[in-house]
């Protein structure tokens, strides 16, 4: 049995013999267990027309029970996480239980379902999974049964203990560790192009912009999708080998022996490297979700930017082209 086999799915007597990792489930494993007692599956995808895959509504993995990642893990109005009593009843309206074994699934190489799976770590939910390739290796890769019907669960039991803060980090926390005040690594998982402070944001996201270009100082740069055999390129979706993505990281000296905080523009694909580096390699890490957008836009904060003449500081902050 695998080390990542739980308790709680040892108790229920779930099969994680052909789970791929811990964290992960393969696409054989869930379609063998579609229908277990204990077993709750949930869609969080972000719904692009142009993501190659189709929206929950046109159909989805049979049980499926979708969560809208901007209206169910959030506050809008406040830019912060739902709360604990608000996670707790949307666990229980999917029918989740204390035994339950939630696995995740999503488009876009899974990162608004890697961005659920860190919301309800953070809550305390003790069993909760990612289904490996999301989306598109069930559906595309695989070519496996969907369904447009929608499941209403019997109500679950499940109550959020509250936040784990081993897991999320504020923006005062990884100021420390900017400034050599704390121990630990950070990680900006953003591409390049917003990384050297060349943009201010990717095209298309300029809800998303902050008035500083750059990166936080000392931040390493790993674009999060170096983490996954992506579709684009002849892939699957699924993960790459762990031992590749350990070796990934160790080019630049990070081997998990130090805390490392992860950040990218809103925190959604940062969670997504944050599941990489704790349910596949096992180290501490942290996300910082307030990220880019509240780094980037707060006074005081350093930056560092390799390109200075386009940073934020000359045509952003002072009303030039965000990008």
């Amino acid at each position: 049995m695998p080390s990542g086999t739980t308790a709680a799915a040892r108790r229920k007597g779930i099969d994680m013999t052909t789970t791929t990792a811990s964290g992960l489930v393969s696409a054989e494993w869930l379609a063998e267990h579609l229908g277990d007692e204990h077993l709750v599956v949930i869609e969080v995808s972000e719904g692009r027309s142009d993501s190659g895959v189709s929206k929950y509504a046109d159909g989805h993995i049979p049980g499926a029970i979708e969560f809208v990642w901007y209206r169910d893990f959030v506050q809008r109005l406040t830019r912060d996480l739902a709360t604990r009593e608000q996670i707790t009843e949307l666990a229980q309206s999917a029918g989740i239980n204390p035994d339950s074994t939630v696995v995740l699934y999503g488009d876009g190489n899974n990162w608004f379902a890697a961005y659920g799976a860190w919301v309800l770590k953070y809550y305390g939910l003790p069993d909760v999974r990612l289904l490996d390739g999301g989306r598109y290796k069930w559906e595309k890769a695989d070519g496996r049964e969907l369904t447009t019907d929608v499941p209403t669960p019997a109500r679950g039991t499940w109550v959020s203990p509250g936040p784990d803060d081993s897991v999320r980090a504020f923006k005062d926390e990884v100021l420390e560790v900017a400034l050599g005040e704390r121990e630990g690594v950070i990680i900006d998982i953003r591409g390049v192009p917003e990384y050297q402070g060349e943009i201010g944001v990717a095209p298309g996201f300029g809800g998303e912009a902050a008035a500083k270009w750059g990166h936080i100082p000392g931040a390493h740069n790993f674009p999060w999708g170096g983490n996954v055999k992506v579709p684009a390129d002849g892939g699957d979706g699924t993960f790459k080998d762990v031992e590749a993505i350990r070796a990934r990281y160790a080019e630049q000296g990070i081997d998990g022996s130090k805390p490392i905080y992860v950040y990218c523009r809103i925190g959604e694909r940062a969670s997504h490297t944050w599941f990489a580096l704790t349910q596949l390699l096992g180290y501490d890490a942290k996300v910082y979700d307030g990220s880019w957008t509240e780094w980037g836009n707060s006074v005081g904060t350093p930056v560092e930017n390799p390109t200075l003449e386009k940073s934020g500081g000359y045509s952003g902050l002072w009303g030039g082209d965000q990008g």
